[in-house]
Parts: C-alpha cells; structure tokens; sequence
C-alpha cells in the first residue's frame, strides 16, 4: 500500500497547535510495510523551510516536492477552479492524508482529512473575514469529497456532527500526546534558572501558553491575575505569556496599560517545545482558560511536566485534564482568581495536582496515536 501525507504544514517556520500534532504523528508513524510519502508544494519563498522537511527521510518517508506552484497560491486558484491535485503529486496513492481541515479537488485514491475543531463556527468573531469564507467554502468541498473524518476528541466529534451534519460513523477519534523526551518534569534547578535568565523572569510565576489571541481568554486571565496583584499588594508571582500573537490581539495590550500589569506581565513571544517544556517546569502552575478548544494540548504537556494545571471546564478540556487539574468556568474571573490563589497557598493540593497529572498524561503517547492513524487507514483502503 502506497500512503502520502500532504505536508505543507511542515513548511512553516514556528509550527503551533496542527503542525505539531501534524510533526509528532509523522514522526511516530512506524511501520515497515507501506511505502510512505510526504507531499509538499514549494513557492519561491518556502525553499529555505525544506530542510525541515527533509529531515523526514530518516524515518522513511519519501519527499515529493513540487517547485511549480507554492501552497498559497495552489489554495488562491482552487477557490474558484478545481485544479487537480494529483497534478503536482503522484496518482498511484491508495490513501493521501490531510492534516489541516481541506481536501483538495482531483485527489486520486482514499481521502482522510482531520477536521481539527469547529472554532470557525463557534468563535467566527476571533478570525479574520477571509479566512472564515474560505474555510466555509472549501469545508463544504471536503465533505463531499473525503471518506473517513479524523478529530482529535470526542467533544469536537460532536460539534462536527451538529455543524457539518457528517454521520459520526463516519468520523473517528484520535487523540493527541505528550512528547515525554521533552516534557517531563527532570530539569535541573540550573537549567530552569538559565532560560528564566535569558527571559528576563526574576520571580516566580503563573504561565500562558498558546496563541494570543481573544478565543484562548488571555483577557479574563489578566482580569483574574489583577485580582491577585491586589491582593498581595505587588508581591504576587508575574504572569508568563508566551506564544505568538494572533488574530485581535491589541484588545489583551489595552486591557494590560488599562490595569497598569506592564511591570507585571512577560511576554515572551513564540519559544521552542525545549524552552516551554523548561519554563513550564519552573512554573507555580500553568493556567490555560480557553473558551474553546478542539483538544487542549498545552495543558496535557504542563501536567507531563508535574506542574499543577488550572483550566477550563468547557468543550474538549476535561476530556484532556479529567480530575488531575483545577477546571473553573472561563467566563468566571472569581472562579479563576480563586483556583490561582489556591495554587499560591496551599502547596499540599500543588503536589497533590503535580502527581495527578504526571500519571494522566501517560495516557497520551504519539505513539498510539500513530497507530490509530495506520488503522483507520488500513480500514478505509
């Protein structure tokens, strides 16, 4: 059997949420019978990301490259005309593998696609007019055209069923996992202490991660992070913000100058897994109140880390934390005031959470969901 992945995902140069979950299933795709292959458009301004792709070699994959037309502007023309795919790749495949919500026109063989989480439809207020138009078009395309659907929990199979009307026998469930040779919870007090150094971070702290951006709540934290700066009158761990910023995100600086946290807040802009992994570790807790997630992976990785976990209690979340985190309405900032000053002063339940998580993200490994992924495939060819 003959298995491509298309991997333009691969191309970008600081990979969040899907290119990671899309990185770690390729990297863990262990099989020896099948011949594997990664598919990726390459325009004029990608060439310098292709050794990230390469680097996929050496766990067996064939690159297929193809230099005539780049993924943006592939994804502009078939907006408006159906160019085959399988011009630029092979058309010998059995089944090719769509990580990022869209089946391309004129795929030759099975199609699976992973339908990540229905935000757009929920939350279309947080993305930008063009990208929601796009994704309510060629979503539509990609039900007609796919045979298996991918999600990665059991809340975002639901939203699928009651947005996109898709049968859920049609849709399997694959989990994300923890990359344990990153996160895990073994740094040194001297290596935690170093990127703290090179972040300017002299105290200790609550942490963000993930895109900054208005759907992940980042203005109910700082809401709820003022209350304890109130309270401990200045003296309060600061607050960690790392990750890119996305779509609205001047909404989070005026609410920062408006509460007068600059001194407070760090922003440490998008870091490596290794660096987050580090940080993670040497925070007092990690606090991820999101309105809306089709997984939650930033939290799974923090409770691998042993640092306690404060979240929401909405969509996919408690699929993800089950009882080893503290879960609050994201709309309630008392509700998150309280579970952060909880974390502060009683360090029996820090503990208590730190062991909890350590042993429920062991229920999350790349590797089962690698092999999930091979079986819905072998199922569908």
């Amino acid at each position: 059997m003959k298995i491509a992945f298309d991997a333009q995902l691969l191309l970008k140069p600081d990979l969040t949420g899907i290119g990671r979950y899309a990185e770690n299933i390729l990297k863990n795709f262990k099989q020896q019978t099948y011949e594997l292959e990664l598919n990726v458009l390459v325009g004029k301004h990608e060439k310098i990301y292709l050794p990230a792709v390469e680097e996929y070699k050496k766990y067996g994959y064939k690159i297929r490259k193809n230099f005539g037309c780049s993924g943006v502007l592939y994804k502009l023309i078939t907006a408006v005309l159906p160019l085959p795919y399988h011009i630029f790749f092979s058309k010998d495949m059995d089944a090719t593998i769509f990580f990022n919500y869209i089946v391309p026109p004129g795929v030759k063989g099975k199609k699976i696609v992973f339908i990540h989480d229905m935000a757009y439809k929920v939350y279309p207020e947080t993305l930008r007019i063009r990208t929601k138009i796009w994704l309510n078009l060629n979503i539509r395309r990609s039900k007609r055209r796919a045979d298996k659907f991918i999600t990665i929990s059991e809340f975002s199979k639901k939203e699928m069923v009651k947005y996109l009307n898709i049968h859920p026998d049609n849709i399997e469930v694959i989990y994300a996992g923890v990359d344990f040779d990153i996160y895990h919870p073994n740094y040194t007090r001297e290596k935690i202490e170093s990127v703290k150094n090179k972040y300017h971070i002299s105290k200790d702290y609550f942490m963000y991660l993930g895109t900054i951006e208005p759907r992940k709540n980042i203005v109910g934290l700082i809401k709820a992070y003022y209350k304890i700066k109130e309270k401990f009158f200045g003296k309060q761990p600061k607050l960690v913000l790392a990750g890119k910023r996305g779509w609205l995100y001047k909404e989070i600086d005026i609410w920062i100058d408006k509460l007068q946290l600059n001194r407070d807040i760090i922003f440490v802009g998008y870091i490596t897994e290794e660096e987050s992994a580090v940080l993670i570790n040497g925070a007092a807790a990690f606090v991820f109140p999101s309105f809306y997630e089709g997984f939650g992976l930033p939290p799974l990785e923090a409770m691998a880390c042993g640092t306690p976990v404060i979240s929401s209690k909405v969509a996919s979340i408690p699929e993800v934390v089950g009882d080893a985190g503290i879960l609050v309405d994201p709309e309630s900032e008392e509700e998150l005031y309280y579970a952060m000053l909880d974390i502060m002063q009683n360090k029996e339940l820090a503990n208590m959470l730190s062991e909890k998580g350590i042993q429920r993200a062991k229920k999350f490994t790349w590797e089962n969901s690698s092999k999930n992924l091979l079986k819905v495939i072998e199922s569908v060819v």
